[in-house]
């Protein structure tokens, strides 16, 4: 972090071994649901029903403005989950659409790709892939020609809660529900559409995957219903994760987010809480004070929760 002056790093890291962290409130609902976000740059976009909207930073940097920068609809349904790739937002809706909106302009375009409410969505390198509750994965081109073609179907034979592309834009990894004899979390090839491997061999049934993401092309970061937050090195092993750390309410985790570094960030279902992890510590190193009903939400870097307390 060469472009911090070196007394707000003594500042942050005094801080980051003493657990003290600064909170604010940047917007209130008056629902008790979190919506799905992601911070890029000085905006901050936020699903709520069928609508992403996007708010500016104000000068200061710790207040918003109050009217949207932007509104983007097209869902029939509420938006299940949404990405932010190339100038462009890619939404998964629950009546089974991708939405295809671009950030600065008024163009949108919306097709039917999933039987059931598409769960996840990611979007790298012109390539996007979907998964849904009707036990598939779809690999779709982002090009504004071949919108809604289909490249790639994937029978997964479990419910899709989570997705993610690999950095290096050869394969992406599925986290399901885990209700048939396979693992939840599987890789598979972004050009044919073959299984890879599959990651784990001890999860027990129902440990579905609701949050992963790729941290290197060569680690990854997973959680769901079964309490544990899992770090994969594939050099290593995909049989068994490298470290492990566990929610100590035994909550299922619904997402994480990474500095890329030493801290890790959760959202529980358990009262709302959301928990800061120091990587090489086993133990939770901080938990806000006010907690709040379904916070389920990512504050570092690119964030995001989603709008529904569980999923469908």
């Amino acid at each position: 972090m060469a472009g911090i002056p070196v007394k707000d790093r003594v500042k942050v890291s005094q801080n980051w071994r003493s657990g003290r962290c600064r909170e604010a409130i940047l917007m209130k609902w008056k629902c008790s649901q979190m919506p799905w976000m992601q911070l890029e740059g000085d905006s901050l976009y936020i699903s709520q029903a069928n609508f992403i909207l996007a708010y500016q930073f104000r000068p200061d940097g710790a207040s918003l403005n109050r009217r949207p920068l932007g509104v983007f609809a097209g869902h029939d349904e509420d938006v299940c989950h949404f990405v932010l790739a190339n100038s462009h937002i890619i939404s998964a809706g629950g009546d089974g659409k991708i939405g295809v909106h671009k950030i600065h302009s008024t163009f949108t375009v919306k097709y039917s790709a999933h039987e059931q409410e598409v769960n996840c969505v990611d979007c790298k390198g012109g390539i996007i892939v979907s998964g849904s509750r009707d036990r598939t994965a779809k690999v779709w081109p982002l090009a504004s020609g071949r919108l809604g073609q289909c490249l790639h179907t994937i029978q997964t034979e479990d419910r899709v809660w989570s997705i993610a592309i690999s950095p290096l834009l050869s394969s992406f990894v599925t986290g399901t529900a885990c209700c048939g004899h396979f693992s939840p979390l599987r890789i598979w090839d972004l050009n044919s559409g073959q299984l890879m491997t599959h990651l784990g061999s001890d999860f027990p049934p129902g440990a579905g995957v609701l949050d992963v993401m790729y941290e290197t092309p060569s680690t990854l970061l997973s959680c769901g219903y079964d309490t544990y937050v899992r770090y994969w090195d594939l050099r290593s092993s995909v049989r068994k994760c490298v470290m492990e750390w566990e929610e100590p309410h035994d909550s299922t985790l619904y997402c994480l987010q990474t500095d890329g570094n030493h801290l890790l960030a959760t959202g529980s279902s358990y009262y709302g809480v959301v928990r800061l992890w120091d990587r090489r510590q086993r133990g939770c190193l901080h938990i806000p004070r006010k907690q709040r009903s379904y916070t389920r939400c990512k504050t570092l870097g690119k964030s995001s929760g989603q709008s529904n307390p569980a999923p469908r």
